[in-house]
């Protein structure tokens, strides 16, 4: 009897691995009000040896506890604006039901070249939108809650598709569209995740493609660490922080391309 050549059984996988894992995409995602799935995807692929479908259903179930802890420390600082978080949360859970239903069935290939080309994206926005910061909350009007609505469907399939928070399109969208200063942006994006994350696993869940015991080990390392990255968030200026974060995803990107591409390699030669 052959084994499976990629080992998705968790306990295949150290803990103290995954426990590095989470607190990496903690770390992220305290700082930077983004998931951490952008960065918790990546490592998951490369050090749990998981696929890109399961790697990104896994993430998202492990940003749950992490987008919690972190919005609740951003929350406690003022940090946050509840009304824009729930009108994008509102798009977000039905966004987040189309992403889970188009992972379930795009090929593998087209999962990696979006994702890589989501990385770019994102971070050549954060370095061109030079962030404030201050109290600048939104004035909610009807065009405003509307563009949130939208902007939530979208965050929410990127959510289920790619196993992110959402953070690395809300954060920009929230200082470049809607006028916030960096910290409340990235606060009301943590708190947003947590509807949409919630949403997306359980979809995935149904599908049989969450590795619920590796989730649990990521979460809560991620959660721990996510208090760090909310203190590093007020300790960094603006500029430091955006690029930083573009830093990251370039890194990131930069490591998904020369796998999918060795993998392409592998796939002509079979």
């Amino acid at each position: 009897m052959t084994s499976p050549a990629v080992p998705d059984a968790p306990a295949r996988v150290p803990w103290v691995r995954l426990a590095l894992v989470g607190a990496a995409g903690g770390l992220l995602s305290g700082a930077f009000g983004v998931g951490g799935g952008i960065l918790m995807v990546p490592l998951l692929i490369t050090f749990a040896g998981m696929d890109q479908r399961r790697a990104s259903a896994t993430s998202l179930a492990a940003i749950v506890p992490a987008a919690i802890a972190g919005s609740l420390t951003y929350f406690a600082n003022g940090e946050i604006d509840l009304l824009a978080a729930l009108f994008v949360a509102i798009g977000g859970i039905v966004g987040s039901w189309i992403g889970s239903w188009l992972l379930r069935r795009l090929s593998l290939g087209w999962l990696r070249w979006m994702f890589i080309a989501l990385l770019i994206a994102v971070a050549v926005r954060m370095v061109l939108v030079v962030p404030v910061r201050g109290d600048r909350l939104l004035e909610l009007d009807v065009l405003p809650i509307l563009g949130m609505v939208a902007l939530g469907v979208v965050i929410g399939i990127a959510s289920g598709l790619f196993g992110i928070g959402g953070g690395v399109i809300m954060v920009p969208a929230f200082i470049a569209l809607f006028g916030m200063s960096d910290l409340v942006a990235k606060g009301t994006s943590l708190a947003v995740m947590i509807p949409t994350a919630v949403s997306g696993t359980v979809a995935n869940t149904r599908a049989g493609i969450v590795d619920l015991t590796v989730a649990l080990i990521v979460g809560l390392a991620a959660t721990l660490a996510s208090f760090g990255g909310v203190a590093i968030a007020f300790l960094l200026s603006p500029e430091w922080s955006a690029w930083l974060f573009a830093i990251l995803l370039v890194v990131a990107a930069v490591q998904l391309t020369v796998r999918a591409i060795r993998l392409g390699k592998k796939g002509a030669s079979a």
